[in-house]
């Protein structure tokens, strides 16, 4: 009878969720283990491997922007960009490109220094954000940007794919200032306790005349 029981209770969908979850278990804790031992699973590690990719994508992007080969790959998203059309006319081919380097350079260096100070890690995220949202706003006015050939829409080009990475940037800039201005909140916070504290404790006038 109890056979029976045990065996209906694997049949039913609950019981056999039970069971694959009790098969998942394993791997995962053997898994959880071994980036424990290895010290992968350490506090902010995610946040600071995370803040050290951004600064080598700027600094190796703002790298190229010094050279000609760049500057005319450049011009048909820069010329359909909405935000950053305007460059061109102000600064010419060679000018637009040498700007965009310099402030990848400058966001990179303040998201660097955000390691230390972040204040400056909140301005490199602020200019994360704002360089990837001029990028990402290309995409539905670039030119021939989805495949014809495959029926269009989401069939991407070459084009348009190169520059759907700068979605997932974006959301790491959001996620770097989040976390930027958490840690500013919480070290104000941190700062006006003891400040509190101590104003608590200070005798009044009244006290100190009767002491």
């Amino acid at each position: 009878m109890q056979d029976a029981k045990t065996k209906a209770s694997f049949d039913s969908p609950r019981g056999r969720m039970a069971a694959g979850d009790a098969l998942l278990n394993v791997p995962v804790n053997l898994l959880t283990m071994g980036l424990s031992r290895l010290g992968l699973l350490r506090k902010d590690l995610d946040y600071h491997l995370v803040r050290a990719s951004m600064v080598l994508v700027f600094l190796l992007f703002g790298y190229q922007k010094w050279f000609e080969y760049e500057a005319q790959g450049l011009i048909p998203y820069i010329s359909n960009g909405p935000l950053i059309w305007w460059m061109y006319p102000v600064f010419g081919v060679r000018g637009a490109c040498w700007f965009l380097g310099v402030s990848e350079w400058l966001f990179g260096a303040l998201l660097f220094w955000g390691f230390w100070n972040k204040k400056a890690g909140v301005l490199g995220a602020l200019g994360g954000i704002a360089s990837f949202v001029s990028t990402t706003t290309i995409i539905p006015f670039f030119p021939d940007g989805w495949a014809a050939s495959a029926g269009g829409f989401p069939a991407m080009t070459e084009n348009v794919a190169f520059l759907m990475k700068d979605v997932v940037l974006l959301a790491v800039s959001f996620y770097l200032l989040k976390h930027d201005l958490l840690r500013l909140s919480l070290a104000q916070h941190q700062e006006t306790i003891p400040s509190a504290t101590a104003a608590s404790e200070m005798p009044s006038g009244a006290d100190r005349k009767i002491a």
